[in-house]
């Protein structure tokens, strides 16, 4: 299929880094290379997110977009990309590197994802279709304890957090609901899965540059401060001058007509409060959601820190 629509024959095939919902696979054609991704949400929605993101971020460019059962070779959606080079950020703050090298990284990746808020929509919520429909949705203040509860009540039982733990986490997330009424008007471009693993990067003689921005699949309308928060959601585990880099770059280049909260980070954890009661809910085994689980008591035991640091 994939063939038939690029007009060349697939030479070779590999399995790529992938999404919890979705395979990614390297497809060498005979005059380059593209990435195709199976499975997960309506890639159509998500082409369509790229589409808005591309004049304010590195976006790779959508080469074909196949829903779910629209021909016999169809089983699942697929969507195909240009391949882009570059190193993924979580690989380059694995290696040894100088301070000031990774101060310079971290305030580029902090001027490029608070690009990404430039992209404005007509109310807060999630897409609802190609045309980037935005749907109604009750306050984020609202949704919390709700997401929170359900979410604890579908955890692994004891695989992660204890009874007691559970409750303390939706009571925590009950507790700090109301601020989001702060910053709930807010209808920007939220990618909600920013992460070192889904940025390339290329060092250049200037200093680093963001070569793509990838994974644009639970992207919504909504406060830009929560892709911050995302991005530093395992901050104590990279370097400390990438950390203090792009909290200085976030903060430095928002969007014009955004005014930048003085609680910015302690507004952007409330809102990732979110996506580590979700992560919490993944099968035994999954890495990142025993990272969110510890995260999650350290924030019961020494409560939501108020500041970046």
């Amino acid at each position: 299929m994939v063939e038939a629509a690029l007009g060349g024959t697939v030479k070779a095939a590999s399995t790529l880094a992938g999404g919890f919902s979705h395979e990614t696979v390297l497809l060498t054609l005979a005059d380059g290379q593209v990435v195709a991704r199976f499975g997960g949400p309506d890639p159509a929605v998500e082409a369509a997110v790229m589409a808005a993101a591309r004049p304010y971020a590195p976006v790779p460019e959508v080469l074909l977009v196949v829903p779910e059962g629209a021909s016999d070779d169809a089983a699942r959606p697929v969507m195909v990309l240009e391949h882009v080079q570059g190193t993924l950020l979580s690989e380059v703050l694995a290696e040894p590197s100088g301070s000031s090298e990774l101060s310079g990284l971290g305030a580029e990746v902090g001027r490029v994802v608070a690009g990404i808020a430039a992209a404005t929509f007509d109310r807060p919520g999630f897409f609802a279709d190609e045309h980037l429909t935005v749907t109604v949705e009750q306050p984020w203040s609202k949704q919390l304890p709700q997401v929170a509860d359900a979410c604890m009540a579908a955890a692994p039982a004891q695989a992660r957090l204890d009874g007691e733990a559970r409750s303390s986490w939706a009571d925590l997330c009950a507790a700090h609901a109301p601020s989001l009424d702060r910053v709930g008007h807010h209808s920007r471009l939220v990618h909600a899965d920013i992460n070192p693993k889904n940025l390339l990067v290329t060092r250049t003689r200037g200093g680093w540059r963001v070569d793509a921005v990838l994974d644009w699949e639970f992207s919504y309308a909504g406060c830009p401060y929560g892709d911050a928060a995302n991005m530093l959601r395992f901050g104590a585990g990279y370097p400390a001058s990438f950390v203090a880099g792009f909290r200085a770059g976030f903060a430095a280049h928002q969007p014009a007509g955004l005014p930048l909260a003085e609680d910015w980070a302690y507004l952007g954890r409330v809102l990732d409060m979110f996506a580590l009661s979700d992560l919490v809910t993944r099968p035994a085994g999954h890495a990142v959601a025993d990272e969110a689980a510890a995260q999650i008591r350290r924030w019961i035991s020494d409560g939501i820190p108020d500041t970046g640091e």
